[in-house]
């Protein structure tokens, strides 16, 4: 099996990479832009068939030009939040998936791609359909407009079109994402430097620490991709998350206790921890007022009814694997 993955020295696509060869799956053409060239060490020890920049692949790939191509795990995007060039992330983000999709469609590609519960936004609600969709940035718009265009052409879709709809991924090879990457990687870089993790005070009706997320390990990403690279007759825009939100603190007391448990000391409770000054928190910053999701929970109704049984992480299962690997 031919597999490209784009986005490949990236956080989730290096992942995925590495996930395909555990399948026996070795002829992956990966597809990225290394100007940050340190990101290639994501992709150390993994078996790539070549290997080609985003600028010189995608008018390739609409030649035709790589022969039967299977499928393609399409996570390349700008997933910077806080980026408000529109034209930059519509052009990158919309208008590039667009031409792929319909590229893929042609040659009977099957296309597995990274969507994001940025759609969501200010809902409430975060179910894979239109009345819950109020993206809060361009970033979130940008996945709502391919995924309408998935909608569109579902019905006369020749291969496989699935997009995932990823909540708050966190775990190895996100390091590169800097202010972007997970709060599981800024508390091990804050212990590390300060001895202390901080998180955001009271806000938007939430007490300190108290915002939740749908936190999702990025080995359960991967697991649930695969499956569906597995299922290829089954299409869709489906939610990735766990299914639970979890408050932020659960994520400091995790790290903060298998840090603890490294250096061989006992854990201790969240109170504990404020108290000996282990967990601080700070002001909301006035750049996220009206930007920020407060609470996300992906509900799995759809992808259980399309068969997806995989069992995710919880937060502390989760993060405590990651501190290891990040201790390593």
């Amino acid at each position: 099996m031919r597999v490209v993955v784009t986005g490949a020295a990236g956080f989730i696509g290096s992942n995925l990479v590495l996930g395909l060869n555990k399948l026996g799956i070795d002829d992956v053409i990966a597809v990225d832009d290394l100007t940050d060239g340190p990101k290639f060490r994501n992709l150390l020890g993994a078996q790539i068939s070549d290997y080609f920049d985003k600028s010189e692949f995608y008018a390739r790939f609409a030649r035709a030009e790589f022969g039967k191509v299977h499928a393609i795990l399409h996570q390349g995007a700008c997933s910077n939040t806080m980026e408000h060039d529109g034209r930059f992330m519509l052009a990158n983000n919309y208008r590039c998936s667009k031409d792929l999709l319909g590229a893929a469609q042609a040659q009977g590609t099957r296309l597995l791609y990274a969507s994001s519960a940025a759609t969501y936004g200010g809902s409430a609600s975060f179910r894979e359909e239109p009345e819950f969709e109020q993206p809060l940035n361009v970033y979130g718009y940008s996945k709502l407009l391919f995924d309408n265009i998935v909608r569109r052409m579902l019905p006369m879709a020749t291969a496989q079109v699935v997009g995932f709809r990823y909540f708050n991924v966190y775990g190895p090879r996100e390091q590169h994402k800097g202010r972007m990457a997970s709060v599981a990687f800024h508390h091990f870089q804050q212990l590390r430097e300060t001895g202390k993790v901080r998180l955001f005070g009271d806000h938007g009706g939430y007490g300190p620490g108290q915002q939740s997320r749908d936190f999702v390990f990025v080995d359960d990403v991967v697991a649930v991709n695969l499956w569906f690279l597995q299922h290829p007759d089954r299409s869709g825009i489906f939610n990735l998350g766990s299914g639970r939100a979890q408050p932020f603190n659960d994520v400091a007391l995790a790290m903060v206790n298998a840090d603890r448990a490294r250096a061989g000391d006992a854990p201790l409770t969240l109170a504990e921890m404020v108290a000996a000054g282990l967990v601080e928190y700070v002001p909301f910053p006035d750049a996220l007022v009206g930007k920020y999701q407060c609470f996300t929970e992906a509900d799995l109704s759809r992808l259980r009814g399309a068969g997806c049984n995989h069992s995710f992480a919880d937060v502390a299962s989760g993060v405590r694997s990651y501190e290891e690997w990040l201790a390593r």
